[in-house]
């Protein structure tokens, strides 16, 4: 069986409604260094973690990834999504980054959860195909991530 003892990276592949949009997007807009790529798909650096996005033109041209809203503190939250758990710093720093490059937030940065278990940094961004992202924080993630 898996064991939590060891961090190790995630390989997480999602569909694109084209590449080189994905490329800007993930590459120049978020500064993910690309790895391999092919006419169907391209390897990003999230963070040490693999996001490969793969071309699905069934979505067409302007097409979207489909997704449902859950009501969390308040918010719809997009589902689908993924993203990385930063260190506080580290998300404040990249939510003021972020502000410069996306058009649009979903969720605007802000704390979740404010003054109970689990208080967290959050933001949901989508990528051009529909693709949600969230960014959040801990103040101690160890303590936090998955508090009750």
């Amino acid at each position: 069986m898996l064991s939590a003892n060891r961090l190790t990276p995630f390989h997480l592949a999602i569909q694109v409604r084209n590449l080189e949009e994905a490329r800007h997007f993930y590459g120049e807009l978020l500064g993910l260094p690309q790895g391999r790529s092919s006419e169907n798909w391209i390897d990003f650096n999230l963070l040490g973690h693999q996001l490969v996005v793969h071309l699905n033109p069934a979505l067409g041209k302007d097409g979207s990834v489909q997704q449902i809203g859950n009501h969390v503190d308040g918010h719809g939250v997009p589902v689908p999504h993924f993203g990385v758990v930063l260190e506080m710093a580290q998300w404040e720093e990249f939510a003021e980054q972020v502000k410069t490059v996306v058009q649009e937030f979903v969720i605007e940065p802000y704390i979740r959860f404010k003054d109970q278990p689990g208080e967290q940094a959050t933001m949901f961004f989508l990528d051009p195909s529909g693709n949600a992202l969230e960014f959040k924080a801990f103040k101690d993630i160890e303590g936090s991530l998955f508090a009750k």
